[in-house]
């Protein structure tokens, strides 16, 4: 009984951390000090923040980083994919301090091991990267939007509506992030028509199937390639990496081979799901 009773006292202090540390306060635009470089962060729910890094040059943005931070069990986890860097591969790093500051660490990786997230106010962040020793890297970061000064929002935009934006989950740019996925040639050998057929009917059901759910806002082919790319969804609000490769299982031609799966993060307008009510009235041949 004194184990039992142990345990649930750990398994408690564990999820008790995990839900007190969960850094809900990124959410919304930062900008690094004196430079033109940025950090957004969108929650889709209480244990899953997606984010990305850009810097804007002569008005166009250029977006460096993806970000994730994501609640797993008792662990917090912060995934990081540098464009044009490792391949594209994710980097995580493990929550393993939360007071005073948000400190996450993976001891295996090159620079950084340790990235930390301290909260200075509401409206200012001090971020530092470092190899847990002599080589770090300190930077403030100041939150965008409310409490800019009139500089900042001179380029405002008179059609904003507040209502619609919240709705759509919109940031202050009216963007938001998605799941680009790209379907491409799968790995079955299979030449029964009968069974390709119904496997692929059955990916078409799949596709009605989460546009009703609302997970689902874009679907299409792409035209012949080189890459075997076959088409590509948009997902919205699907949370994790993981929990989107487990909502594409439910389609019968990526669980049976044919279509195989490449994910991406995506900022887009969050304004992109307000066409699917049109796209009901302008077909004419089901297909």
């Amino acid at each position: 009984m004194k184990l039992l009773l142990t345990y649930l006292i750990l398994f408690m202090g564990e999820q008790s951390f995990a839900q007190s540390a969960f850094p809900g306060f990124l959410q919304g635009t930062w900008k690094v000090e004196h430079k033109e470089i940025y950090e957004h962060w969108d929650s889709l729910n209480d244990g899953n923040l997606k984010g990305f890094s850009y810097f804007l040059k002569d008005g166009q943005m250029t977006v460096s980083e993806y970000l994730d931070i994501t609640r797993k069990g008792s662990n917090i986890v912060y995934t990081a994919s540098v464009v044009r860097q490792n391949g594209g591969k994710a980097v995580s790093f493990k929550l393993t301090q939360s007071a005073g500051a948000l400190t996450f660490e993976n001891p295996a990786h090159d620079f950084p091991k340790k990235v930390v997230y301290k909260k200075m106010t509401d409206q200012e962040l001090e971020v530092t990267i470092s190899d847990g020793k002599a080589k770090s890297e300190t930077f403030r970061m100041f939150k965008q939007g409310r409490g800019q000064s009139a500089a900042d929002t001179a380029n405002g935009n008179p059609s904003y509506d507040q209502a619609l934006a919240k709705k759509l989950g919109a940031d202050e740019y009216g963007m938001r992030s998605y799941t680009l996925v790209i379907l491409k040639t799968g790995s079955s050998q299979t030449t029964d028509k009968q069974v390709i057929q119904e496997l692929f009917r059955g990916h078409m059901d799949n596709i009605n199937r989460l546009v009703k759910e609302g997970k689902l806002i874009v679907a299409g082919p792409l035209g012949r390639n080189d890459k075997t790319y076959r088409g590509i969804f948009i997902l919205k609000d699907v949370g994790t990496a993981d929990e989107a490769r487990l909502l594409l299982q439910t389609d019968p031609a990526v669980k049976g081979g044919l279509l195989d799966i490449e994910l991406y993060n995506w900022y887009g307008s969050a304004a992109l799901p307000e066409y699917l009510p049109f796209s009901e009235k302008i077909w004419k041949v089901q297909h």
